[in-house]
């Protein structure tokens, strides 16, 4: 599952993201934006550089990973800018983490800025009727629960298109590695925290991005998330690239590492036809 040496790794995607060209048909619009009172709950919007005045873009809200415990938006600024340069208005949210907050407080931070995107999104040209979510890793996570349980959207849920889940932990209970037993050991019912205990019927359609390389976050994940959807006659497919490990499918992102795998095509085709603008 996802090992407690992953936030260690994360840290230098900052630096990572200071030093890679970013795509020159998306840029920030705004940043810093406060979704709710605390000093993490901030987010910042990315979107195209040309995009029609009276056309409302398809919204894509991106969770980063970090193992619940560490990220910063301020390092993803090269995934916000390529994916706003294939047409999207894109949300990348700071959340609460740990260890000073747990289970379920990232994923009400989740849900907290899809109520904002649903009240503010259409000021920055976004079409709040179809939103697409995303993550990598813990980031993941946080988008399939909100994607598959009713608990944290309520009707709200109605907004959400499709899921992309990158490299993406759902079924990892019981609690085995540092950081799991962190993030959800002091939950009293481990099962409640699963994305796989509530997905099925009436789920949003889903891409799961799996590295084959990646011995952080195995395939089986993905492959019983997307059997419990498929159970329930939810459309889901999985793309595996070979070769790639737990972090180069988030870095496969960026520019000059794009070649090793089809992350931004992919995930901006299904984005696409999930929100029928193909």
């Amino acid at each position: 599952m996802v090992a407690a040496t992953v936030a260690a790794v994360f840290s230098p995607l900052l630096t990572f993201d200071m030093l890679v060209p970013k795509d020159a048909g998306g840029v920030k619009v705004a940043s810093s934006i406060s979704y709710g009172e605390g000093p993490r709950q901030k987010l910042d919007l990315y979107a195209p550089v040309h995009s029609a005045a009276n056309v409302k873009l398809p919204i894509i809200l991106f969770f980063y990973g970090g193992s619940w415990t560490s990220g910063t938006r301020n390092g993803y600024t090269f995934v916000g800018r390529a994916l706003a340069a294939q047409g999207f208005l894109v949300v990348i949210p700071d959340y609460r983490i740990g260890p000073a907050n747990l289970y379920p407080d990232f994923v009400k931070d989740g849900a907290s800025v899809i109520r904002w995107i649903l009240a503010h999104g259409r000021a920055y040209g976004g079409d709040t009727d179809d939103i697409v979510l995303s993550g990598h890793s813990a980031g993941a996570y946080i988008a399939a629960m909100l994607a598959v349980d009713d608990r944290w959207l309520g009707e709200d849920r109605n907004a959400i298109k499709g899921l992309v889940g990158i490299a993406g932990p759902y079924d990892f209970a019981p609690f085995d590695v540092p950081a799991s037993k962190a993030a959800f050991g002091k939950w009293p019912r481990p099962a409640e925290t699963q994305p796989v205990t509530w997905a099925g019927t009436g789920d949003p359609p889903a891409l799961l991005l799996v590295g084959g390389s990646d011995n952080i976050v195995r395939m089986r994940n993905s492959e019983a998330l997307a059997a419990k959807l498929r159970l329930g006659g939810v459309a889901v497919q999985i793309k595996r690239y070979p070769g790639i490990g737990h972090i180069g499918m988030v870095t496969a992102i960026a520019r000059p590492f794009r070649h090793r795998a089809d992350i931004v095509d992919d995930t901006a085709n299904f984005a696409r036809h999930v929100t029928a603008i193909e």
